[in-house]
């Protein structure tokens, strides 16, 4: 059964990337590009994971995880900050704001999807293998 993703990434290109990718291997993809438009999102629809970027308009990362917190329906949903703040202390400094995981940007497709998947029930991870293909597979199909 494959997982309900919300991402909340302002930038299209880091979007249209990591929702090709998740749905590639099954994932549902839900998306927002602000953090208020995130909140709600999250509120509606109760994913299994949220991956978040720091730098966004309106509300930044860190007030999202604090709100999210704060919501006993959306409290114990793992929230993934993917962002590229890369200073020594950043992750720390991440994970103390409440956020239960870090990945830097850029992301690396080929691992993108096991380093969230950490985050899953195994009943949730990927039900499909796009690399795995047959010998004559054309790689675009």
């Amino acid at each position: 059964m494959p997982a309900r993703i919300l991402l909340i990434e302002d930038n299209p290109a880091n979007l249209a990337l990591m929702g090709y990718l998740l749905q590639a291997y099954g994932h549902t993809v839900l998306s927002a590009s602000d953090g208020h438009a995130g909140i709600a999102l999250a509120a509606s629809a109760l994913p299994d994971l949220i991956v978040c970027d720091i730098h966004l308009p309106g509300m930044d990362g860190f007030g999202i995880v604090r709100h999210l917190s704060l919501q006993p329906a959306l409290a114990a949903i793992p929230i993934v900050a993917v962002t590229a703040l890369a200073m020594v202390g950043d992750r720390d400094n991440l994970l103390r704001a409440g956020f239960d995981g870090y990945l830097s940007k850029p992301i690396e497709p080929t691992t993108f999807i096991a380093q969230l998947e950490c985050f899953l029930p195994a009943d949730l991870h990927a039900i499909i293998d796009p690399t795995a293909r047959t010998h004559g597979d054309h790689p675009d199909r």
